[in-house]
């Protein structure tokens, strides 16, 4: 069994695999790249690069390179969710089941809970890291933020702490103007076996897109977390808890 784990943006395949490697199956086959301008990788490019159409293509080089198991697990978080669905959609591998955490794009370019993305990138590319965190959080973006979620504000500060974050502020302007899906009618033609996990209060991620996911495709599980906010620790283990079941 191969198991394809696709991070989120802004953060690294290092990362979730810390995150998520004591919920996959014993023995599995681990494919985990890190994306475009993440990571270890040394890609940046341009904004055509940053398409889902060039992404996926890339995570499909990688999994041809890495995977030797004739069937495919695929696990994505947020942007990472995103791209494992483009990549089942393309039909290309035998997908055994699909887990998305906390998807956050829809079928429109640069979502509403997206906007804060290519501000933070905007800034970073005008100001360097330092002093475009400083700008951010004086920012009414970043307020109305922290009037919901501390976990979910704290984590957008990351992206200004993360290595290299200035030189790769182009994955932040460019990958939210991308659409997950055409349409409901495309997301029903997915047949493996898929569970959507999403958690309350996080603006980024909001619960009503894991909702959408899951009614459009078909027959699929919709399992909820505890909030960030509510415990690190609760949410991790709950998290590893739903990913081990959905792969079971």
């Amino acid at each position: 069994m191969a198991v394809l784990l696709l991070h989120g943006l802004g953060t690294s395949a290092a990362h979730l695999l810390k995150q998520l490697g004591p919920a996959l199956p014993e023995g599995a086959e681990v494919v985990a790249p890190d994306i475009r301008a993440h990571g270890e990788s040394t890609l940046i490019g341009d904004a055509a690069d940053y398409s889902f159409a060039a992404l996926t293509a890339e995570v499909a080089d990688a999994v041809r390179a890495s995977a030797t198991s004739e069937a495919l697990s695929i696990v994505g978080v947020s942007m990472g969710a995103a791209l494992g669905l483009r990549l089942a959609l393309t039909g290309e591998f035998e997908i055994d089941r699909l887990v998305f955490i906390r998807p956050s794009f829809t079928d429109r370019p640069l979502p509403h809970n997206l906007r804060a993305f290519p501000v933070m990138g905007e800034l970073l590319m005008r100001h360097g890291a330092a002093a475009a965190e400083q700008r951010f959080k004086a920012s009414s973006l970043y307020h109305s933020m922290t009037l919901v979620t501390h976990a979910g504000a704290n984590a957008a500060l990351q992206q200004f702490r993360a290595p290299d974050a200035a030189a790769r502020a182009i994955r932040l302007v460019e990958v939210p103007r991308n659409r997950a899906f055409r349409d409901v009618k495309e997301l029903a033609t997915l047949d493996a076996p898929a569970t959507i996990i999403a958690a309350p209060r996080d603006p980024v991620h909001p619960v009503s897109i894991a909702e959408q996911w899951h009614a459009g495709i078909r027959g699929s599980t919709l399992t909820m977390l505890p909030a960030r906010d509510d415990g690190m620790a609760a949410h991790l283990a709950a998290l590893r808890a739903a990913v081990s079941s959905a792969l079971a």
